[in-house]
């Protein structure tokens, strides 16, 4: 058996980048998710209306483990494991092999790149793992960040739809916006 070091207090890293690492979320994080959750910004932004309880919480991460058609992973930064959003690829159909992704990053961390590197950690994962052939992800027409992070990584606009968000008092569209595998291989996996 090879020799491996036991890290017992460092986080496991599943999918690592140059700035930010991806990891499992367990139960110590409900706290942690829980908190996040409320965060104005992060609410607005990922379009968030319900309120939550921290059991409610626990119960969703629990799920979480158990359901095989998503993989939800808290972001990460390596320098000192600063919990700063999560990702998660969900809706996960193998048939078709399609899935939904989705991310949300706090506030203080929004504009660094990190989700960008985030996002291309779970694309890799995605088409060179799970052997997606569509990723797809809505994302609400005030939040232009996101929409030009999208389209930087590879994202294509396929549609709007139309006022189906209501946040603060009125109506905004979602638009819809995928990537597929070869789109994805062209822009970043090296011919052999």
């Amino acid at each position: 058996m090879p020799n491996v070091p036991q890290e017992t207090d460092r986080p496991v890293r599943f999918l690592e980048g140059a700035r930010v690492y991806l990891r499992p979320l367990n139960q110590e994080d409900t706290e942690l998710y829980y908190r996040t959750l409320y965060y104005p910004e992060v609410r607005r932004l990922s379009g968030t209306q319900k309120h939550f309880t921290k059991e409610q919480i626990a119960r969703y991460i629990d799920g979480k483990s158990q359901d095989n058609s998503s993989v939800l992973l808290l972001i990460a930064l390596c320098e000192d494991d600063t919990v700063i959003g999560d990702i998660a690829l969900q809706d996960i159909d193998g048939m078709n092999r399609t899935a939904n992704i989705r991310l949300a990053i706090s506030e203080n961390f929004q504009g660094k790149g990190y989700g960008t590197e985030a996002m291309k950690l779970m694309l890799e994962y995605g088409f060179g793992i799970l052997n997606l052939h569509r990723i797809e992800l809505n994302v609400f027409s005030y939040n232009a960040r996101a929409q030009h992070v999208y389209e930087k990584v590879g994202f294509v606009k396929e549609g709007v739809q139309r006022e189906a968000l209501f946040y603060n008092h009125q109506y905004h569209d979602s638009i819809l916006m995928s990537i597929l595998e070869h789109e994805y291989r062209a822009k970043y996996v090296q011919a052999p």
